[in-house]
């Protein structure tokens, strides 16, 4: 019976991962109240980004997902890790997601990853956030955060490569926000 259960295809050669551009150094304690600290939660997704796929956008009312391309875990995430990265690196205060944070959120970073994919039509990487700012005392800032970058062709590397780059470029900004 052992050789006729299968569990799933054959594992991918590589997976994709986000690498931050600004990195915490090591060695180095960040600490704030709780009421000070910035949490950064999970974005919203459209169902399209709800996998480890990446979309191509082959027109305006259809997609496909690229061959032989698949992140190392949802895009929702790794974005995520990406923005606590980044926003913790160039403002060196204490930057939390919310499992770390424990429920308690006066100071937080919400939001939709709206676009994480391949626009065929312009060979293109696309990241489109819309960033949700609450802060204790001050009004909600509603913003939107795009990048796109060139791509030689559509393909796993070089669609990796590129919405690594689109994603730190949005990151920054948010970042700078």
């Amino acid at each position: 019976l052992g050789g006729c259960v299968s569990f799933g295809g054959k594992a991918p050669a590589s997976m994709l991962v986000l690498t931050a551009d600004n990195v915490v150094i090591a060695g180095v304690a960040h600490t704030a109240s709780a009421t000070e600290a910035l949490v950064i939660q999970t974005p919203d997704v459209p169902r399209k980004l709800d996998t480890n796929r990446i979309p191509v956008q082959i027109n305006a009312s259809s997609i496909a997902y690229l061959k032989d391309a698949f992140w190392a875990d949802k895009p929702a995430r790794l974005m995520q890790s990406l923005l606590v990265e980044t926003v913790s690196a160039k403002s060196g205060n204490l930057v939390l997601n919310e499992i770390d944070a424990g429920g308690k959120a006066p100071r937080s970073l919400s939001g939709s990853l709206i676009e994480f994919g391949i626009d065929a039509s312009s060979n293109e990487a696309v990241v489109v956030y819309d960033a949700v700012k609450i802060m204790r005392g001050s009004a909600t800032e509603k913003r939107r955060f795009e990048a796109r970058k060139r791509m030689a062709a559509i393909e796993a590397a070089p669609a990796g490569a590129a919405l690594n780059s689109a994603a730190n470029d949005v990151a920054a900004q948010i970042a700078d926000w």
